[in-house]
């Protein structure tokens, strides 16, 4: 099911929605497509998106009734379900209209949302991905699809060679892509702990962390060497006057969505309980400003270093 000609919204702008709707904005200008409308609850942080080419709308409704595509990348469960349910209580016709949601939720949710759009005719379709806002910027995003195959077949025209490289069909249930990014962030999770382990071990014996870094990027691959400069370069305690990658509140959200799951199913999940612990105390020591990766700060206290290395802020 594709639209013809279809006029595209965005909603959510946080450091994955922002690159992935500027690059969206960039391929409709070079195909000569009508512009992106987008909607964020800060409407400035859609600035660079504006100088692209694409028009804010003044709220969500406005951009739910002009458009009849609508991405979603929100922060958590909480906000897709308010976002869903203020477009069912409002007056404005969806019938026809496609949702594509980016957010990292639990399947319930996603379920939940998905009987909500349906029931008022419109369709929707889960779609989640994996990579982080500088593989969101370069467009090299992996996609999860779930959903009705027709629209999801008539969207990866916006998704693949623009926003992501790779889309994995997860069938007709919404849910199966939720839980399928739920799945990825466990070997997420876990490579990061691991990781940090290994940075936090090599500095204590003497070994220094550069020759374990380029051992861990040329023998596990540039995700695993991305993460570890994460640690080296400081990114994991960022200044508090900035905005981490990916915050540590949303990964922790992300391994409790996970925990949650596996209890549900007796599935044993040691490695993410591990690293979901370690990432809560550095919370705990070091605020909010912290990237995922920031369980590493944990590990390096637990080691008899401080929290912070010599590249990260300092309190």
């Amino acid at each position: 099911m594709a639209i013809k000609d279809p006029r595209i919204g965005w909603s959510g702008l946080g450091s994955m929605g922002l690159p992935m709707a500027m690059n969206l904005q960039r391929h409709l200008s070079k195909t000569a497509q009508t512009n992106l409308t987008y909607y964020n609850r800060t409407i400035a942080s859609g600035k660079p998106l504006q100088d692209l080419g694409a028009v804010p709308a003044t709220n969500l409704l406005e951009l739910v009734d002009k458009c009849n595509v609508i991405f979603t990348m929100l922060a958590n469960d909480r906000v897709l379900t308010e976002t869903i349910q203020s477009i069912a209580d409002s007056s404005i016709p969806i019938t026809s209209k496609i949702f594509v949601d980016c957010s990292t939720v639990h399947p319930d949710t996603t379920e939940s949302v998905s009987r909500t759009i349906s029931g008022l005719g419109a369709i929707f379709l889960s779609a989640p991905v994996f990579g982080g806002p500088a593989v969101a910027a370069t467009g090299q995003l992996v996609f999860a699809i779930g959903g009705p195959g027709p629209a999801a077949a008539g969207i990866r025209r916006y998704i693949q060679n623009v926003m992501g490289r790779k889309i994995i069909e997860c069938g007709e249930e919404p849910k199966n892509a939720s839980l399928l990014k739920i799945g990825g962030n466990i070997i997420t999770l876990n490579l990061m702990e691991a990781v940090g382990e290994a940075q936090v071990f090599a500095e204590q014996t003497g070994l220094g962390t550069a020759a374990m870094e380029e051992l861990i990027t040329e023998s596990f691959g540039g995700i695993a060497g991305g993460y570890s400069k994460r640690l080296t370069s400081g990114i994991y305690a960022p200044p508090l006057d900035t905005r981490p990658g990916f915050g540590v509140s949303l990964a922790i959200k992300d391994a409790k969505h996970a925990l949650s799951l596996a209890s549900d199913f007796s599935v044993s999940l040691p490695g993410l309980e591990i690293a979901h612990n370690n990432m809560s105390a550095s919370r705990d020591y070091a605020g909010e400003c912290l990237d995922s990766s920031s369980m590493y700060g944990t590990l390096r206290v637990n080691a008899g270093l401080p929290f912070w290395n010599g590249t990260s802020r300092q309190g």
